[in-house]
């Protein structure tokens, strides 16, 4: 029978309830759930269960309907327990319940909501029941559901319809309970290392924290454009310059750019910031909040991603790029890395889009070999790996090294299974310097982009003239980190409501 002609019979079915007095009624009240039945009950006898006439009260949605004459078995799913996956069989006797109400359950369909009443006991094959003395329908469902042979191949549907993936795949749910968990995990260490919790601003009237294209808008009392929020960063320092020494946030962030298995326009990241510390104590701290998460949420330092295996337990690598590029990708040489024309000539090489608009001409030594860890060397980082001597240029919030080269950030980036997880530097607080840097900032985007691509922040450089203290910090891209945690490929696997193209 195809979808249209289900739906049919089920709008035709509501209508005869709805001549009966049903409308979707809201006095059902569930006392207990099926995790904790199965929990309490399991490993009790039957005969006990029979002797204790174990009274409960569930409600759920049905997900199997078996109809035997004047017996009936239900697969009663109510979504409780850690992973939630909690179901409960329900035994459904025409003689209990009396003909009437039978007669009425019998046009129940898979995907209804129904609450029950009944006595615990198990069947002979040994399976926790419930002998039902009352039923209610309390919601009707008029579309069906995919059976568990259909189930939901299609990525895309999944996303577009995650109601509908959430209800039927147990893997799905427990990859967003998961979520839940991770999160609170990262709010609770934050917490107990006396880090105070933050909101700032989601509409900016610049965009600042990160180099990347916003999203716009119009804010029509202040008649003024506006734009969603790209990184927290400049607000979160401007709570440092006000006396808050050890501040977090847990955010969304916005960026008018693509869309690939690690990147979604709407992201989540927590953003982290302490007074009278720098990089050095940030990696440190950073690998200590990683490893905590995945013990509170893993409960080991082993992990498994896509078959292959991740160690926490190990300190995490420290590399320069240089040192990465010799490491990973040895074809590379330090002569060769030290030379712009071969570093441009390589770049041009493995992707065509280095011979468009003379984009390498003018850039510096530290920038092409960025560039080409970035396309060479980035994605073999497996195991956990800092990667420290960022340029200055792409750095303009960042700290200049001590050592001698002074074009050199204190700055790292966290890769994990070639992902970037983390990015975390020393803050510059030298308010001269800051603006100096915003202007070359702004012009090396123009240079590269041949559009406004980044923007001077007036109120920020005003903000540093009154003096912040020495501070470094990091943001953890948290949808990247829950991908690693539960085993996901795809960015948009745990993203409740990823962005997609429009249907039509």
């Amino acid at each position: 029978m195809d979808e249209n002609t289900i739906i049919s019979e089920r709008r035709n079915k509501l209508n005869l309830l709805r001549k009966k007095g049903f409308a979707f009624p809201n006095d059902f009240y569930p006392i207990h759930n099926a995790n904790d039945l199965h929990i309490h009950y399991d490993n009790t006898e039957n005969f006990i269960l029979k002797q204790k006439s174990i009274f409960t009260i569930v409600a759920g949605r049905i997900m199997l309907k078996r109809v035997m004459g004047k017996i009936s078995f239900i697969m009663l799913q109510d979504t409780s327990g850690p992973d939630s996956n909690g179901k409960i069989q329900l035994y459904i006797s025409n003689e209990i319940i009396g003909k009437n109400l039978y007669t009425d359950f019998k046009n129940y369909d898979i995907g209804d909501i129904i609450g029950a009443k009944g006595t615990l006991f198990k069947t002979n094959t040994g399976e926790l029941s419930i002998k039902v003395s009352s039923l209610k329908l309390i919601t009707k469902s008029l579309r069906p559901l995919p059976n568990k042979f259909q189930k939901l191949s299609n990525q895309e549907i999944k996303y577009r319809h995650r109601y509908i993936d959430l209800i039927i795949n147990e893997n799905t749910r427990k990859v967003f309970k998961k979520r839940t968990q991770i999160i609170s995990s990262i709010r609770h260490f934050m917490e107990k290392n006396d880090f105070m919790e933050v909101e700032t601003p989601i509409l900016h009237n610049k965009p600042g924290g990160a180099i990347a294209k916003p999203f716009i808008t119009h804010h029509n009392s202040l008649n003024m454009k506006m734009f969603l929020r790209i990184a927290p960063e400049l607000y979160l320092k401007r709570l440092i310059i006000g006396g808050f020494n050890k501040i977090f946030e847990i955010n969304k962030n916005f960026r008018n750019e693509g869309i690939s298995p690690r990147h979604n326009p709407e992201f989540t990241m927590i953003e982290f910031y302490a007074a009278y510390t720098n990089y050095i104590w940030l990696m440190k701290f950073t690998e200590k909040m990683i490893k905590k998460i995945i013990m509170d949420c893993i409960g080991t330092t082993k992990i498994d991603y896509q078959g292959r295996l991740l160690d926490f337990s190990k300190s995490f690598e420290k590399l320069t790029i240089i040192e990465a590029i010799k490491k990973y990708t040895p074809q590379y040489n330090e002569i060769d890395l030290q030379n712009k024309l071969f570093l441009k000539s390589e770049l041009k090489k493995i992707n065509p889009k280095f011979n468009q608009k003379k984009i390498l001409n003018n850039l510096k030594k530290d920038i092409l070999q960025l560039m080409l860890f970035e396309e060479t060397t980035e994605t073999k980082l497996w195991n956990p790996t800092y990667i420290t001597n960022y340029p200055t240029e792409i750095s303009p919030l960042a700290r200049k090294s001590n050592i001698e080269n002074n074009n050199i950030t204190e700055r790292f980036e966290l890769f994990i299974i070639g992902n970037e997880i983390a990015n975390g530097f020393s803050e510059l607080n030298d308010p001269e310097e800051q603006s100096v840097r915003f202007k070359n900032q702004i012009d090396l985007k123009n240079e590269i982009n041949g559009e406004l691509s980044s923007y001077y922040d007036t109120d920020y450089i005003h903000a540093l003239e009154y003096g912040m203290p020495p501070a470094s910090g990091c943001g953890i891209g948290v949808d990247r980190l829950i991908m690693l945690l539960t085993n996901s490929k795809n960015i948009r696997d745990v993203i409740l409501f990823p962005h997609l193209r429009n249907e039509n």
